[in-house]
């Protein structure tokens, strides 16, 4: 390495994403200068000065570059540039190394099938992706993980289960999988950065990502008042009124937790009923009950207004007491109209990460879910290709809870070992049944 740039890290407390660029950058061996600028109003000016604006963290700097934030980061990361502006130089050759298993996903199943994995001497090489330790870094209080009583913090979980796999032997790895070829075997993985690995058994573990709607606004305003992750960005807009858009578990929790900072919470679902659970619809009426936030049913969200300069100013709604309303723009009944907020936050659900198998002959259900054997006895996790398995959130779209994730990435790797011993037992037969014929 070159003599490093100075690098600037502004952070948050209680910040997923702020932990996921530290973490890039921990295990790049680059050293930066943080600043946390909670509760540190002139550091937080700073911040959206530098920053062009946004008020989103984290924001980052190299030589005085704005980088931006999480996302700019990892799509830097992904195509080698961000090396590059580290003056890290490409030591490795031009040979493809061979690992026994690959683990592609740092989430819940991801890390136990690593755990499970490196106990069985398989020696793990496990690919972070573009949201290292998945969906549960973004979950400031999981209460209903065993073990816990007093519950944990996504990030603490996610970061004691990633240490458990290294002591176990696995191998993390900051990473994109860009694709994986199954024409041949040892299968080859390709990596966005231009690495490239053989192995015997694959893993997938790479989860699923948060969906926008594709609204007027959207990208413009995405980190400048428009979220997807309440516990990053919520504190940045005390005082405000804010709105959630979404009718599940993670809806429902999002708008709890923006009730610390709003003045009032506006939960819009576009349908009569809620797919969250009691509990947590129980806990969303609490807070209707105490004032602090109001519920919009049979509405959708049309198009976000504002500019990057002064951030989210309002929103344009349209409701339909037969809900879907986007379904019946041209109804009479159907009534458009204006909101004030002064911030944004979509949880409207997630798509698999599945992209980087086409072509390998893996089957997906209409959803881009992967489909996997099932059943009972061994092989459950198994997909249409032999030696590639899956678990987690790329297959679950129905439970999608932490401890389903971590039930089948156990699974996962018990499947895995399963194979990788009938994978060895058969070549040590044919190279027995080979020097036989030689002799």
């Amino acid at each position: 390495m070159s003599e490093q740039p100075r690098v600037e890290i502004y952070t948050k407390t209680d910040c997923p994403y702020c932990e996921k660029a530290k973490d890039l950058f921990d295990s790049k061996g680059v050293e930066y200068e943080e600043y946390n600028v909670t509760g540190d109003d002139e550091l937080f000016e700073e911040m959206v000065e530098r920053a062009d604006g946004r008020q989103t963290a984290p924001e980052v700097f190299i030589d005085d570059e704005l980088i931006g934030g999480w996302d700019e980061t990892s799509a830097l990361n992904e195509t080698g540039d961000l090396d590059e502006k580290l003056g890290i130089e490409d030591d490795e050759s031009d040979g493809v190394e061979h690992r026994k298993l690959i683990i592609t996903g740092t989430g819940i199943a991801g890390l136990t099938a690593a755990i499970y994995a490196g106990r069985a001497n398989n020696d793990p090489l496990v690919i972070e992706g573009d949201e290292p330790g998945g969906q549960l870094t973004l979950t400031t209080d999981v209460a209903n993980y065993p073990g816990f009583p007093d519950g944990i913090g996504g990030p603490e979980l996610v970061n004691n289960m990633k240490e458990q796999a290294r002591q176990f032997g696995a191998e993390l790895k900051n990473g994109i999988v860009e694709s994986v070829d199954a024409d041949t075997r040892p299968f080859r993985v390709d990596l966005a950065n231009g690495d490239s690995y053989t192995a015997d058994a694959v893993i997938v573990a790479s989860g699923a990502s948060a969906r926008t709607l594709g609204i007027p606004g959207e990208d413009e305003l995405m980190g400048y008042g428009l979220s997807t992750c309440a516990t990053c960005d919520g504190a940045f807009f005390r005082g405000e009124d804010m709105l959630v858009v979404g009718g599940g578990d993670a809806a429902m929790e999002e708008a709890t937790f923006l009730t610390k900072f709003a003045d009032t919470v506006y939960l819009v679902h576009r349908r009569e009923e809620f797919r969250a659970e009691d509990y947590w619809i129980d806990r969303v009426e609490e807070k209707v009950e105490d004032g602090e936030m109001e519920i919009m049913k049979n509405t959708e969200l049309l198009e976000i207004h504002g500019s990057q300069d002064e951030g989210v100013d309002n929103v344009t709604l349209v409701e339909n007491e037969q809900g879907h309303p986007t379904d019946r723009l041209d109804d009479p009944e159907t009534n458009e109209f204006e909101f004030d907020v002064g911030a944004v936050f979509l949880a409207i659900g997630h798509t698999p990460n599945t992209e980087y198998l086409g072509g390998t002959g893996v089957k997906l259900n209409d959803e881009g879910y992967l489909r996997t054997q099932g059943g009972v006895g061994g092989g459950q996790t198994e997909t249409d290709v032999p030696g590639l398995f899956g678990a987690g959130d790329v297959v679950d779209y129905h439970y999608q809870q932490a401890v389903t994730a971590a039930g089948m990435g156990s699974k996962a790797a018990l499947d895995a070992d399963e194979y990788l011993d009938n994978l060895e037992r058969a070549e040590s037969t044919a190279g027995t049944e080979t020097a036989a014929a030689d002799d």
